[in-house]
């Protein structure tokens, strides 16, 4: 007998406010998570799998962790390898809640729920879980509603994938964990002179005497030393000499090799009284300017470019000499293996494409390559103690110590 339709459980009134006091009970004891979507740049069909993911954005949202007594899954694992953490957990989020938070801001996002693949972290232990199923029909049309999903999720391991989500600590895992390359560049630097001064004849005009005046500042320029010519100037700057004078002294310079080579003075003023200052003008067009995010590469010799984002820029403490680049997500637009080339020359500039300005960039004086990705294996600790119970000089480590 069908059912009579003057009795109908499916009350609109009565299914809302089961799905608001779900709500309201995430709210009070559930965590604020943030829930990346996944963007895939690479996608391999044979093996469906894409290395080269991105994470672009992040979204807030409120989840109930239904484990009780701790994360799921196999827990910690010590092998030979060193140890494996295998936590896994499993989230509930309301469908209102995700569609209002996450799907009604991200154009990108094609499914109407959850998907797996996706990533969720979570503040209150530091750590990203991936989501490996997404259960729809739980708890089964209480209501005849179904108003949660039920996100299974297993501890997410970092294997090189982008992330620029804006969000701090997430965006901290490029730097801790991903392959870098260090690149040490040139740093830009400003000549530096030393100025030798001579007595003039006006030195009564500013209330010296013949006796006093060889301990005052001398009146005009006779030399103009080069201690050190720069760095990436690539046209003939102007020169100034700043300094209270009755007439101001001037004087040209030529280049070579990036930095001033001669310094020639035309006029050696007079009336000065203290050492004035000599300053460059122009003459470099270099950008210096990098910062974490901002894609750069660099032409290699056959005109390939190689490519990769900033993660870290360092200025060592004098910031006079090397400036450490730290790249990721570095590779050659022709897909083959290539490497960084170094060298004082314009061939080895790191142009960034961030800023648009189109100017020169600084050389490479040396490429180092940083495996983070090892620096994370959680086996050091274990290392370091091995021998404390393990002797691999012995014929058998696993044996009686008599039959040795």
């Amino acid at each position: 007998m069908a059912r009579n339709f003057y009795f109908s459980p499916k009350v609109r009134s009565e299914m809302e406010l089961y799905e608001n006091l779900v709500i309201e009970a995430m709210q009070i004891y559930g965590q604020d998570v943030y829930y990346l979507p996944r963007d895939l740049v690479n996608y391999d069909t044979v093996f469906g799998a894409d290395p080269e993911s991105s994470f672009n954005s992040s979204y807030k949202i409120e989840m109930y962790i239904e484990n009780t007594e701790g994360f799921d899954g196999e827990g910690d694992l010590f092998t030979r390898f060193g140890v494996e953490i295998r936590d896994e957990a499993t989230f509930i989020v309301s469908r209102r809640r995700w569609a209002a938070q996450v799907a009604r801001y991200d154009n990108e996002l094609l499914a109407q729920r959850p998907v797996e693949g996706d990533v969720i972290y979570l503040p209150l232990t530091k750590k990203m879980f991936q989501i490996m199923h997404v259960e729809h029909e739980q708890p089964f049309y209480q209501i005849e509603d179904i108003p949660v999903f039920k996100l299974r999720a297993q501890l997410f391991e970092y294997t090189g994938e982008d992330f620029d989500t804006g969000v701090a600590d997430i965006d901290g895992i490029e730097t801790t964990s991903t392959y870098q390359y260090e690149l040490c560049l040139k740093a830009p630097k400003k000549p530096v002179f030393n100025v030798t001064m001579a007595n003039d004849s006006n030195y009564v005009a500013f209330g010296y005497s013949a006796v006093n005046y060889v301990n005052q500042s001398p009146g005009r320029i006779k030399q103009i030393t080069i201690l050190d010519g720069g760095t990436y100037f690539n046209v003939q700057p102007t020169i100034t000499i700043d300094g209270f004078a009755t007439d101001s002294a001037t004087a040209t310079v030529t280049i070579g090799n990036g930095g001033v080579n001669t310094i020639t003075i035309t006029d050696s003023g007079n009336g000065y009284n203290s050492i004035p200052v000599v300053n460059v003008v122009g003459g470099s067009t270099v950008d210096s300017d990098y910062r974490i995010g901002d894609n750069i590469y660099q032409t290699l010799s056959n005109g390939t470019k190689m490519k990769g984002e900033v993660v870290r820029y360092k200025l060592d403490s004098a910031g006079d000499s090397c400036r450490r680049l730290y790249l990721t997500h570095v590779g050659a637009e022709d897909g083959k293996f290539r490497n960084f080339i170094s060298g004082d020359s314009s061939g080895t500039q790191i142009i960034n494409t961030s800023r648009g300005t189109g100017l020169l960039g600084l050389t490479v004086q040396s490429v180092v390559e940083l495996n983070k990705v090892s620096e994370n294996e959680q086996n050091d600790d274990f290392s370091t103690v091995s021998d404390d119970f393990l002797d691999f000089s012995e014929t058998n480590p696993f044996g009686d110590p008599e039959n040795q």
